[in-house]
This record gives structure tokens, C-alpha cells and sequence, in this order.
């Protein structure tokens, strides 16, 4: 294999203060140091090159260059134009990890620095939201044939390779990271909820507390937005089409009701569903002046930019990453980061303790991975439930925390029909 190829970055000499951040991350993710210890002597991916496509950001530098510490020769670029941390790239390509990734590129260059990634011809993929394996298979077909496999991290990535799996068309295993427990239950729910009202306070510096929050969506994203949004002491409304979802919304203490309702009501709303125009041009008549909205799901098609624009008379940025759209009538309605992912353009995504165990576990998912493509075959796959539960292990030990274990005689008692 060849040696580092060269990275493409806004400016390395921001190295050295993305390194701070690397740093302090890592300080924060003790299970992701743990693997390396037993990684660094083990090398699992030696002579494997590993592509990578997710926010660029200080936490996902610390997965790098644990694939890198495991023998792997890692390129990573961006999967959000306004998620990569400049500084942060910087300092990982000084580090020995290719990088071809800058904040707020060009269209065309972001779609150029997918392509650069999957021209290294990986072996190995992670990706966040279907960018490279749905380029691999629609454009790039040339390069399958070295794809052993990979893991998707995100449930919109995997809503794309189930269609692609569904109409036999996928050509290598996925693992679907985004559905294991160690993942949904905290980095959906705990993460995406603390870091959304982080982007959001940051953005705007306004109370939360007496406000009425609109949750577009009540899956483990929206649920924990609307946890941390009650904690916050708003008022909390959920939309949704599913019926278990509002059921369940309604019994955790939230009002229920359709946006066509919601729209007029909200002061705050959060997108979280994964769809497209869950507001809509008939929502936008509604809203109240001042109303802000707020995207947390991986696209930047929940909320309708264009309706809003053909609507609005005039529009201007009033703050950074708050645009104000003034409608015909007077109202002012306030769209933060462009529609796209609040956490991560006006945050710094989610905590380091959470993306911990979501990293740990596309780790151990890629080595099941390179170790048993063949026997997969191209298919999405589950996380297997040892590696989800070693993660929690190894989350419990870095708490100081310990639980019981089963006796032999439990065991026998749970596996038999007998009482």
C-alpha cells in the first residue's frame, strides 16, 4: 500500500489548535482508548485502507486515528458542508490521516472530496448518511469490486442501504451501527438532546423556559430533544404520523397534535424525522412572528427553504447562523444554520462520553466486518449483540461502575420451558 496520500484542508497552519481539541476529546473517551491499547499491539486492519464520510469534527479525529493506531491507512472527508472544524482537520492530517475535507465548500467541491475519498480504493467504509455507498453504486461502480464492507451510522444512511439491500442492488455488507442499543439509547436520545439545545442556545441566546418547542418527530432523536426541551421548562409539542410514537409522546407527558395545529402554537421548532417538508409551505401562513426553526435531522430538506424564500419578501441574516425571512404580512420567521444540522453548524455536535461508545462500536463492527465479509454477503446486518454488549462493559468499567452477573442455576432456570 502506499504511503499517506497528500490532504486537501482550508489552512494547515490551524493545526496545532485542532490538536488541542483532539486532545481534550480523547481525555473524554475512555472506552475508544481502551480498544486502542489492545489495537496497537494487535494491528486488526494492517495493510486495509478505511474511508471515512462524517462530521469532521474533534470526536470523529479521535476514531481516525484509533483506525490509524489499528494499522489502517484512514482518509476521511466530511458528511455536511457546514459540520467540518477546519482547525480539526488540520491537525488530523498532520497526525498521518489523509484529509480531504473544508467548512462550507462549494458544492462541487464537496462532491469532489467524496470522490477523492473512494478514488484511494477503500477496503473498508464508514459512512453517515449514504453519501459514498450511494455514490459507489450509482456513479462509481468501477471501485466496488475492492469494498469488503462497511458500517452507517445514521437512521437516514440506513433507510438508503435498506432500498438499495430491498431492490438487490447492494453489493457488500453494512452494518447498521445507528440500531444498536449502545448507540440509539444514548447517542440518539442523550446526544442529539443535549447538543440540539446546545446549537440552539449558542445561535440565538434566548430562554428556552416558557416558550412553547415544537418536536417534529418522536423517534430517539425527537424524544430526546423533547426531554432536554421540558428540562429546559418549555412546553412541549410533538408531531408525528406514527401512531405508536404519539401514543407513546402522549403517555411521557407531551401534547399531541398535527403541524397544521403545532404551527400556530410553537415559538421554537425542531425537525427530527429524517423526511423531507415536514414543514411546509402551509405551516410557514401560520407561525407566529419570531418563530425559529431548527433542523436536527441529517438533510437539509425537513423544513421547505424553498416554499419559505417564495414566500418571504425579503430576508437577511440577522445573527450568525440565523436568517430572518420577513412574509408579506410583517411576520419574521427565523431559519437557523440554513436549514441544516443545528448541533453541529452552531455546536460542536455531541458530547465526547456519548460519541465514545458510538465510536467504539463502528470500530469493533469494521473488524467484524474485515473479518467476515465473505461470510455476510451484501447484506444490511444488525450490530452483533456481543459487541454491543462489550461496549456497555467497557462504558460501565470506565464509570467505576459494576453489576451482577447470572448464577449458573439462573441461567439454566431462563434457558428451559420447566418451572
Amino acid at each position: 500500500m502506499s504511503s499517506t496520500l497528500e490532504s486537501v484542508v482550508r489552512d494547515r497552519s490551524l493545526a496545532p489548535q485542532g490538536r488541542l481539541k483532539i486532545d481534550w476529546a480523547r481525555q473524554h473517551m475512555p472506552v475508544l482508548n481502551r480498544i486502542r491499547e489492545e489495537f496497537i499491539a494487535e494491528q486488526p486492519l494492517a495493510g486495509q485502507r478505511v474511508a471515512i464520510s462524517l462530521h469532521l469534527e474533534a470526536k470523529t479525529a479521535c476514531l481516525a486515528e484509533l483506525l490509524r493506531d489499528a494499522g489502517a491507512q484512514v482518509v476521511i472527508t466530511g458528511s455536511n458542508p457546514l459540520s467540518t472544524k477546519d482547525d480539526v482537520a488540520a491537525g488530523l492530517a498532520e497526525a498521518g490521516v489523509t484529509v480531504f475535507a473544508k467548512y462550507d465548500p462549494e458544492p462541487e467541491e464537496y462532491k469532489e472530496h467524496l470522490m477523492m475519498t473512494l478514488e484511494t480504493r477503500p477496503d473498508l467504509i464508514i459512512d453517515d448518511g449514504g453519501d459514498l455507498v450511494s455514490i459507489l453504486h450509482a456513479e462509481r461502480p468501477d471501485l466496488l469490486e475492492q469494498v469488503k464492507g462497511g458500517c452507517e451510522e445514521t437512521t437516514t444512511g440506513i433507510l438508503r442501504l435498506r432500498s438499495l439491500e430491498k431492490g438487490k442492488e447492494l453489493q457488500f455488507p453494512m452494518i447498521a451501527v445507528n440500531d444498536a442499543y449502545s448507540k440509539f439509547l444514548f447517542d440518539n436520545r442523550y446526544g442529539t438532546g443535549q447538543s440540539v439545545w446546545d446549537g440552539i442556545n449558542k445561535a440565538t441566546n434566548l430562554v428556552v423556559a416558557g416558550k412553547t418547542v415544537v418536536v417534529v418527530g418522536y423517534g430517539w432523536c425527537g424524544r430526546g430533544v423533547a426531554m432536554r426541551a421540558e428540562g429546559l421548562g418549555a412546553r412541549v409539542i410533538v408531531t408525528e404520523v406514527d401512531p405508536i410514537k404519539a401514543t407513546e409522546a402522549h403517555m411521557d407527558g407531551f401534547t399531541v397534535m398535527p403541524m397544521a395545529e403545532a404551527a400556530r402554537q410553537g415559538d421554537i421548532f425542531v425537525t427530527v424525522t429524517g423526511n423531507k417538508q415536514v414543514i411546509a409551505e402551509s405551516h410557514f401562513s401560520y407561525m407566529k412572528d419570531g418563530a425559529i426553526m431548527a433542523n436536527a435531522g441529517h438533510f437539509d430538506v425537513e423544513i421547505d427553504k424553498l416554499a419559505l424564500e417564495a414566500q418571504a419578501v425579503s430576508k437577511r441574516v440577522v445573527r450568525a447562523h440565523i436568517t430572518e425571512y420577513e412574509m408579506e404580512d410583517g411576520r419574521r420567521l427565523h431559519l437557523l444554520c440554513d436549514g441544516r444540522l443545528v448541533n453541529l453548524v452552531a455546536g460542536d455536535g455531541h458530547p465526547a462520553e456519548i460519541m465514545d461508545m458510538t465510536f467504539a462500536l463502528q470500530t469493533l463492527s469494521l473488524i467484524y466486518v474485515s473479518e467476515n465479509y465473505d461470510k455476510i454477503g451484501p447484506h444490511v446486518l444488525d450490530v452483533p449483540y456481543h459487541i454491543d454488549e462489550q461496549v456497555a462493559i467497557y462504558k460501565l468499567y470506565s464509570l467505576g461502575v459494576s453489576i451482577d452477573e447470572m448464577t449458573e442455576g439462573q441461567e439454566e432456570y431462563l434457558a428451559s420451558w420447566k418451572l
